[in-house]
């Protein structure tokens, strides 16, 4: 089959999404993409969602830290990011997420707004409600284990 002349291909766009949860949360690519079919589906329906055509391309999480590249097509740029924003959990797990920003092509994407921002935490123990109770330190945030879960926080609460 032959491909399409150059005016005829689609055109993309790349979004810089970064993603942040409890450390304790195991998300992957497909619970991901489910998810983010399901918010875009609920907003605009299936025509709507379907003229977006949104694609997880590369998906990367760690202890809690995350980013991803979603595509989707020129002129849904505004629709992508409503349906991104419209993730409160992923696979059951609590989300926060961000789009970094926005890139024709994914080389460009990865250098400017991703290039491995995802923070490694470090297990240690803190200071919380007069007790020594084990945490996740990542940068400025402290994720500290409690018995229904955890709570955040921050360093300049420790200090």
């Amino acid at each position: 089959m032959k491909h399409l002349p150059k005016h005829l291909q689609p055109r993309w766009r790349y979004l810089a999404v970064g993603i942040e949860t409890w450390p304790d949360a195991d998300l992957d690519r497909g619970s991901f993409q489910r998810d983010l079919w399901y918010a875009a589906q609920n907003l605009y329906g299936d025509a709507g969602s379907a003229e977006a055509d949104l694609t997880v391309l590369s998906f990367h999480f760690t202890e809690g830290d995350g980013e991803t590249i979603v595509r989707a097509h020129r002129g849904t740029e505004e629709r992508a990011r409503a349906a991104i924003a419209a993730l409160d959990s992923i696979d059951g797990h609590p989300v926060g997420v961000r789009v970094r920003g926005i890139s024709g092509t994914v080389r460009a994407c990865e250098e400017r707004y991703l290039n491995g921002r995802t923070g490694h935490g470090q297990q240690r123990d803190v200071v919380f409600e007069n007790e020594s109770t084990p945490a996740v330190v990542r940068d400025t945030r402290v994720d500290v284990e409690v018995e229904e879960g955890f709570a955040g926080a921050t360093r300049l609460d420790f200090e």
